[in-house]
């Protein structure tokens, strides 16, 4: 009997050993590939989380640093922005005007974004050189121009630059794709992951859970800076995990988002999902006006029984699609919620495509809704802005950090 005993016992104990032996290569394993995935993110996530702290700012950036674009100069009653976008057009035939605001604030310029329409001798798009103009509101006057996103530190380009380095690191478009968006999407993709692996290696077992929630801020140097990496992300991991999910979100919206969420709910139309785009540089001509498009948005919004003003308007060249816009005068940033409501119209025959109504339609419509949102911080107003600019530093820290520590440990590694 002491013999059975005494098997049965040898017998859990090597079960139990090879189970941990097990784990603590799992465990290893896990490890190995959070540090190559994080190495591999570090820079790319450095510079996102910078730039998405600053850019969480970027329309009061954007005007304090360049007010000749945005603060009016002139006296005198503002000229209807249709009005104002008809002469430009007819001023230089070569532009097309994609956005327009449908109300001006009494001490703002007219900002207009643009692109280059059909060049008859090349049967491609000219090219402006700008493609967002500013124009007084009272004479139409040309106010001041520049290329949204351009590669500049100028004034007029800062914000911009960095707005469109957070989601693309400015990879230029190749073979009719735009690079530097999937790219960031894929990296996304393996933050996501990457987010999963981290939270796991926090815990090795019960027993220390404590410990990854903690911070040895006495005694500083290397054990601090482990601790601000393990523990600040076990501290932001939910946060972090809404970041990296909101960027693939946005990135691959049709590629990836769509297509996953509609497998669980049923999603509203979306005009620009069942479209092929045309080539940047071969833009769809309107061919029903600005007016028209508007009178059929007012329309479309007293049968729905709206009573937000009209907001502003879009032309899709790349799609042939008018998207219509309603909100309050000031509010079209949309600095609370899921954002404001849009009405969609074909640009050749003025039919009803679709409308997005945040919060409305199905729980994947909502979800898709939310992603800007959550991403900006926007769904929370100005304490989400800050929450976001917090969290982008964060992320730029924790980057930092665990460079660190894989610097140290290759060190150590080196001098035995």
């Amino acid at each position: 009997m002491k013999k059975f005993v005494d098997s049965t016992i040898l017998t859990a104990t090597g079960q139990q050993g090879k189970q941990s032996g097990k784990s603590r290569v799992n465990r290893q394993i896990l490890t190995l590939l959070h540090r190559w995935t994080g190495l591999f993110l570090a820079v790319f996530l450095f510079i996102s989380g910078l730039t998405g702290a600053i850019i969480s700012w970027d329309h009061e950036l954007d005007e304090w640093l360049n007010p000749q674009l945005f603060d009016r100069q002139s006296e005198g009653d503002s000229l209807p922005p249709t009005m104002l976008a008809d002469q430009l057009e007819a001023a230089d035939p070569r532009i097309l005007v994609t956005w327009l605001p449908l109300t001006i604030e009494p001490d703002e310029n007219l900002g207009l974004g643009v692109k280059g329409r059909i060049d008859p001798s090349t049967g491609k798009a000219f090219d402006l050189g700008f493609n967002q103009i500013a124009l007084d509101p009272a004479s139409g006057e040309l106010r001041g121009s520049r290329m949204w996103g351009e590669i500049s530190l100028t004034r007029e380009n800062f914000i911009p630059f960095l707005y469109k380095l957070h989601y693309s690191m400015h990879i230029p478009d190749a073979f009719g794709i735009e690079l530097g968006i999937v790219l960031m999407g894929i990296l996304a993709i393996v933050w996501c992951i990457d987010c999963c692996i981290a939270l796991w290696i926090a815990f090795p077992n019960f027993e220390v859970w404590r410990k990854s929630f903690a911070f040895r801020w006495q005694q500083g140097g290397y054990k601090l800076n482990f601790d601000l990496h393990r523990s600040g992300g076990v501290w932001l991991w939910g946060l972090l995990l809404i970041l990296a999910v909101t960027a693939v979100s946005m990135n691959l919206k049709l590629e990836i988002t769509r297509p996953i969420v509609s497998i669980f709910s049923t999603l509203t139309p979306d005009p620009f999902a069942i479209r092929t785009p045309n080539p940047h540089d071969e833009p769809i001509e309107p061919m029903i006006g600005r007016s028209e498009i508007i009178e059929l948005a007012l329309a479309e919004a007293q049968k729905r029984n709206w009573r937000i003003p009209l907001g502003g308007m879009f032309y899709d060249p790349e799609y042939g699609i008018y998207g219509v816009t309603f909100h309050e005068p000031g509010q079209d940033h949309a600095e609370f919620g899921l954002g404001n409501p849009w009405i969609y119209f074909d640009g050749q025959d003025g039919s009803l495509l679709g409308e997005k109504i945040p919060g409305a339609g199905s729980a994947g419509d909502i979800f898709l809704d939310a992603q800007f949102p959550l991403h900006s911080g926007r769904i929370l107003g100005l304490p989400g802005r800050i929450m976001i600019s917090i969290l982008g530093l964060l992320v730029a820290m924790l980057s930092v950090t665990g460079v660190i520590i894989w610097q140290r440990k290759r060190w150590a590694h080196a001098q035995k």
